[in-house]
C-alpha cells in the first residue's frame, strides 16, 4: 500500500479557499428568501450555489494536489467537470430548499442530507477521475464518516446562510465552515487506499513544482470570480430578520 504525504501549504491554500467561498456564499444566500419568484430566485441561487459549491469543487482540487502520491497524476477531464457540477447543482438544490417557504427541522435536514451527498459524490467523482499507475480502494468507515461530515457541514451551512444578520457573524461562521468542508475531503483522502500496479516504481516524491503552479492557479481563478460575487453580493444588501427552524 502506498503511503501518502502532504504539502501543507497547498492543504493552507485549500481550507483559505473554502474559507472564502464560504463568507462571500452566505452574504449572497441571504437574497434567496425575499426573491422574486422567476429570474431574480434563480439568479441568487445560481450566484451563492457558485460561490459555495465552486469552492468546495476548488478546495477538493487544491486538496488533491497537496497529496503526494509518491507517481505522476493526471485527471480525466470529463469527470472533473461533472465534479464542478455535482457540488453546485446539489448545493443549489439545498438553498432552494431551505431557504424559500415556511422553515423547518424537516426541510433543513433534508435540504443538508441532499447537498450533503452532493458534495460527497463531487469528492469521490473527483477522486475517480485520478489517473495513475496504481489501483484504488476504500476504507469503509473512513469513507461513511466522510459522508457522515459532508451531510452535517451542508446542514451547518444551510442554517449558518439564513440565520445569520451581521457580517462579522457570517465571516466568523466561514472559518468554521472551511474547518468542516476541509474535514470531509481529508477524511475522504484518508479513506483512499493505493497499491502500485505490477512493475510500476515509486518515487521518493513527486509534489513538484506543476502541482504548486496548479494550485495557485486555481486558488487565483477562484479568488477572483468570488471576488466578482463579492461585489454582487455588496451591493444593495438586504435587512433580514432571522429565521427560527421549528416554528
Amino acid at each position: 500500500m502506498i503511503e501518502v504525504e502532504y504539502n501543507l501549504l497547498l492543504v493552507a491554500i485549500s481550507y483559505v479557499i473554502a474559507v472564502i467561498g464560504s463568507f462571500v456564499g452566505l452574504n449572497l444566500a441571504i437574497r434567496v428568501p425575499s426573491a422574486k419568484p422567476g429570474g431574480d430566485l434563480y439568479f441568487w441561487v445560481a450566484l451563492s450555489s457558485i460561490a459555495i459549491g465552486g469552492a468546495i469543487w476548488s478546495m477538493h482540487y487544491i486538496g488533491m494536489m497537496a497529496v503526494d502520491m509518491k507517481m505522476p497524476v493526471t485527471y480525466d477531464l470529463g469527470l472533473t467537470v461533472i465534479s464542478m457540477l455535482l457540488a453546485i447543482l446539489f448545493v443549489a438544490v439545498g438553498i432552494v430548499i431551505v431557504g424559500r417557504g415556511s422553515s423547518s427541522i424537516a426541510k433543513l435536514i433534508s435540504g443538508g442530507v441532499l447537498t450533503g451527498l452532493g458534495v460527497a459524490a463531487m469528492h469521490y467523482t473527483g477522486m475517480a477521475s485520478m489517473q495513475m499507475d496504481a489501483t484504488m480502494s476504500y476504507n469503509i468507515p473512513l469513507l461513511i464518516t466522510s459522508i457522515v461530515i459532508a451531510i452535517v457541514a451542508a446542514m451547518a451551512a444551510l442554517w449558518l446562510a439564513f440565520n445569520l444578520r451581521g457580517t462579522v457573524q457570517r465571516f466568523g461562521s466561514a472559518f468554521i465552515m472551511g474547518i468542516a468542508v476541509c474535514g470531509m475531503h481529508y477524511t475522504g483522502v484518508a479513506a483512499m487506499e493505493m497499491s502500485a500496479t505490477a512493475g510500476h516504481t515509486m518515487s521518493m516524491s513527486h509534489t513538484h513544482d506543476g502541482a504548486i503552479t496548479s494550485s495557485i492557479i486555481i486558488f487565483i481563478g477562484s479568488a477572483v470570480v468570488l471576488g466578482l460575487l463579492w461585489f454582487l453580493a455588496s451591493k444593495n444588501a438586504p435587512k433580514q430578520e432571522n429565521l427560527v427552524f421549528g416554528e
